[in-house]
């Protein structure tokens, strides 16, 4: 079993700009130990590289040289401008503290994709976002930058959250290797947007958040949570309140055949009311226009009810001929 690091805190960073790979590189280490301008050298690095090895490839006879030209007149192929840096300078990073990143779905992952409880880490990555999830003494957290907290994660659900990521087209890649154990505090500071939270601290920041998102008529107490409140303490309460929404959340997950990750199960039924709002539209449309046709119908007739009276009239004129005819021997 992993032994506890930093003292049982868990270092998380917040959103700051688009420094969402910074972050990600961070929390997986469990410490401040990289900055922007970090991976902004690294990136630069690979580079200054790869153009090395297209320049020599283009001088080689009897190779074209239109690929080669095009890529080094393109700029930067590790870092965009608007700050998205590559899986190779992620990796780079990491390499710095000897750990290895692994695609989840390369066979050198091996029954990892299966079982992802074996691992202590995976870096995610989806258009321009990065984010990290980490086992921490023992347990698993979502280190999302866009969270204000670390968000725990139970064992049963921590298997349907990557399927979700993966059934989403989020790349997962698993971090192998030997994690640095302690983290001087002292560093807090270093880029201003990292902090030091005890678990405590950061299922607490968890649980205001989501009953400030959830409207109150949202808040459904489960039968089972409100006959064993009688007794339980307040962080007790917090953590089988958290319990119950992991389990709602990985139902969700696992109902879910493509959908971004959402933050919870909340944010999950929010999205399925939106799905079902144009359906119900649709359908009281068409109760609509099938009440309109009704209310026009006896204005407008079918053709050939337009030629029923001509044959209905003759029938009356029968009728009524046989009635004088007949009148006669009743006299």
């Amino acid at each position: 079993m992993e032994a506890a690091s930093n003292g049982g805190l868990l270092y998380h960073e917040v959103q700051e700009g688009k420094l969402c790979a910074v972050h990600c590189v961070n929390t997986a280490l469990q410490g401040p130990f990289f900055s922007e301008f970090d991976l902004a050298a690294l990136a630069a690095d690979l580079d200054q590289r790869e153009r090395l090895v297209m320049l020599e490839g283009s001088q080689s006879p009897g190779v074209a040289n239109a690929a080669a030209g095009d890529f080094l007149a393109e700029g930067s192929h590790n870092v965009s401008l608007g700050g998205d840096f590559s899986i190779q300078v992620l990796q780079k990073a990491l390499e710095v503290w000897d750990l290895q990143v692994i695609p989840l779905d390369s066979p050198a992952a091996g029954s990892s994709l299966f079982d992802p409880e074996q691992e202590v880490a995976f870096i995610c990555h989806l258009q321009d976002h990065w984010f990290c999830i980490r086992k921490v003494n023992g347990e698993w957290y979502n280190f999302n930058s866009l969270y204000p907290a670390p968000e725990h994660l139970s064992k049963f659900y921590l298997s349907a959250f990557i399927d979700t990521l993966k059934g989403s087209g989020w790349s997962i890649f698993a971090v192998r290797g030997n994690f640095p154990k302690e983290c001087p505090m002292a560093t807090e500071g270093s880029n201003g947007f990292g902090q030091w939270l005890t678990p405590d601290d950061a299922q607490k920041i968890t649980a205001s958040c989501n009953q400030v998102q959830t409207p109150p008529t949202h808040q459904v107490q489960s039968p089972l949570l409100g006959q064993q409140s009688g007794g339980m303490s307040e962080m007790d309460m917090i953590a089988a309140q958290q319990e119950e929404a992991d389990l709602n959340a990985a139902i969700a997950a696992s109902l879910m055949d493509a959908g971004g990750p959402f933050p919870s199960y909340d944010a999950a039924q929010e999205y399925s009311k939106q799905q079902d709002a144009p359906v119900i539209e649709a359908s009281s449309s068409k109760d609509n226009n099938q009440e309109e046709v009704d209310k026009s119908e006896p204005s407008a007739p079918p053709c050939e009810d337009t030629q029923e009276p001509a044959s209905g009239s003759d029938t009356k004129g029968e009728v009524s001929s046989i009635e004088v005819k007949e009148s006669p021997k009743e006299e």
